[in-house]
């Protein structure tokens, strides 16, 4: 585990990163906010928006060994602007930290092969570009290019370098991009997605290499509000479908695990889009998990009904938790997961489930 070096960077993100209103106070200026009628542009939005309080790069997806083992990767890259620097000319002053969390879900292992990494953007040792995406922390980084994506991430015990090709557009969530988080329209994200990326490449773990494939979905979101008043964390699902579709949905949770809001956005394997707003999407927890590590209870599978449609997902293993509290503050569950309906597989991605143990909130 690759651990900050000073305690000023974790207060520092603790109060920006995974929060709402109650965040850090924002620089003079104030951070950008997100609005209704943005209209996203290419290549220049694959970028970073460093006007915007928080900011993620976010890939998951199955891969296959050459041996034949299932595996779950995540790949994700966290920007996040600070109050602390003002007007400091210092190429020193933190005004941007990055974030970065990478884990293996490896059934042979029983749980997460998992590393963490925390910088202050600047010197070349850490950064994100605006033109375009490329991300980086030291010798960890995400970067594309025409044809897709490629990440490179040696970690401490387990290492992934993947090509990730793109196989159509971006798929604009919400209203072309504007991802409502909650009643008020100022609780809101610019949210895209890519799924459906064909992946090759190499993994290794305890350095012994192999080859590997599979499909993965990119997540990139920014905002500078992005939970509304009360709530305590958030259940997301990515899913690629089998028919060439694509499926996600989150839900925003009160601290009792009732849904503040809601969406969700189904891509047919023809192209077609769809965006659900908040009363058409419910996810209903089934079997939970206790982690032996924290103790923390998960719902690890659940229904999700989405418009007219009722699916259930299952985990590919239940210990999925994730503790980046060293990083990013936050211990969370995140796992590959199958989508079933009417008990037929469809699909296969990833579930996201924060806010199970402590509310995400300032410490």
């Amino acid at each position: 585990m690759n651990r900050p070096g000073s305690r000023l960077l974790i207060a520092v993100l603790l109060g920006t990163i995974l929060s709402g209103p109650r965040a850090v106070a924002a620089p003079p200026a104030g951070p950008a906010q997100v609005a209704p009628g943005h209209v996203l542009r290419f290549p220049s939005d694959f970028g970073s928006h460093p006007d915007y309080r928080t900011e993620w790069w976010y890939v998951t997806g199955w891969l296959t060994t050459e041996r034949g083992e299932t595996l779950g990767f995540q790949v994700t890259f966290f920007r996040v602007q600070t109050a602390v620097a003002g007007d400091n000319p210092s190429a020193f002053a933190p005004r941007q930290l990055l974030i970065a969390h990478c884990a293996l879900s490896d059934p042979a292992l029983g749980h997460l092969w998992t590393d963490q990494r925390i910088r202050r953007a600047g010197l070349g040792l850490a950064g994100a570009r605006e033109e375009d995406t490329r991300v980086w922390i030291d010798d960890w980084q995400l970067s594309r290019n025409t044809a897709g994506y490629h990440a490179s991430v040696p970690a401490g015990d387990f290492a992934l370098d993947l090509w990730l090709r793109v196989s159509g557009p971006p798929m604009l969530n919400g209203a072309g991009g504007y991802s409502r988080k909650g009643p008020a329209p100022s609780a809101a994200s610019e949210y895209y997605s890519e799924p459906d990326l064909v992946v090759s490449g190499t993994i290794a773990r305890a350095h012994q290499a192999s080859g590997v494939r599979g499909e993965a979905w990119l997540d990139h979101e920014w905002s500078s509000q992005y939970l509304p008043p009360g709530a305590a964390g958030w259940d997301w699902v990515g899913v690629n479908l089998a028919d060439g579709g694509a499926l996600m949905a989150f839900r925003i949770r009160d601290p009792h695990g009732q849904a503040l809001w809601a969406g969700a956005t189904l891509r047919d394997g023809r192209g077609h889009t769809h965006s659900y707003g908040a009363a058409e999407v419910a996810f209903v927890p089934g079997r939970r998990w206790r982690s032996g590590r924290t103790a923390v209870l998960y719902p690890v599978n659940w229904r999700l009904r989405v418009g007219t449609r009722e699916f259930d997902l299952a985990p590919l293993m239940d210990d999925q938790e994730n503790d980046a509290r060293a990083s990013s503050g936050a211990l969370y569950w995140e796992g590959a997961v199958r989508l079933y309906e009417a008990r037929r597989p469809v699909g296969r991605g990833y579930l996201e489930l924060t806010g199970y143990g402590d509310p995400l909130q300032l410490r």
